[in-house]
């Protein structure tokens, strides 16, 4: 198990019961869409991003981007940090269908993945130091035609799915994941290979 700084945030409960078998820190619920309603949860939330920072893991689908862009929206960006899991197809064993876009939640992902989109958010795990790669920025993102060319939405879906992650990752949220992940020079050879 390992012991994490910040606060986590998932959708439901079978979110944070999968959580709380690999992870030694504070999990909270959304109640999925229920965090659109409740004012005293998000200003709860609030609180506990400005006190220790907190992560919001929420699934990869179109719901979890519902929900995930409504905090990004209601809490300072400097107290959030984001774990995305990869879009992975199936159903999670207490389901007897898979969901509305076939892919695997939070609750669904192997203990090693869910630690490694952790790491790769940033997460302040106690006993390991952190590096900050060299900064992507979005003149980088333009000048690899990742943004502002007409192409730049097919190339960006390319790179999403190369590098397995969510597909409703938007430009904004792709460079902050590139930053959390690669150094200027490795995203400049990713890239290449796409072309």
């Amino acid at each position: 198990m390992i012991k994490i700084k910040e606060a986590i945030v998932v959708e439901g409960r079978y979110d944070k019961n999968t959580l709380s078998q690999i992870v030694d820190a504070p999990i909270i619920e959304t109640a999925g869409f229920g965090i659109f309603k409740d004012k005293h949860q998000l200003a709860f939330l609030r609180n506990v991003a400005r006190r220790r920072g907190l992560i919001v893991f929420t699934d990869s689908d179109g719901a979890g981007f519902v929900i995930r862009n409504h905090l990004k929206s209601a809490i300072e960006p400097q107290y959030l940090k984001h774990a995305y899991i990869p879009d992975l197809y199936g159903k999670e064993r207490r389901k007897s269908a898979p969901g509305k876009e076939g892919k695997l939640g939070v609750e669904g992902m192997k203990p090693e993945v869910l630690i490694d989109a952790l790491r790769n958010a940033g997460a302040t795990i106690e006993g390991e130091t952190q590096t900050q790669p060299a900064a992507i920025t979005k003149q980088d993102m333009m000048a690899l035609g990742l943004s502002g060319c007409a192409d730049s939405s097919l190339l960006r879906k390319q790179l999403l799915k190369k590098l397995d992650l969510p597909e409703h990752m938007s430009a904004n949220a792709l460079l902050q994941a590139m930053n959390l992940l690669y150094t200027l020079d490795e995203f400049r050879e990713i890239v290449k290979t796409l072309e």
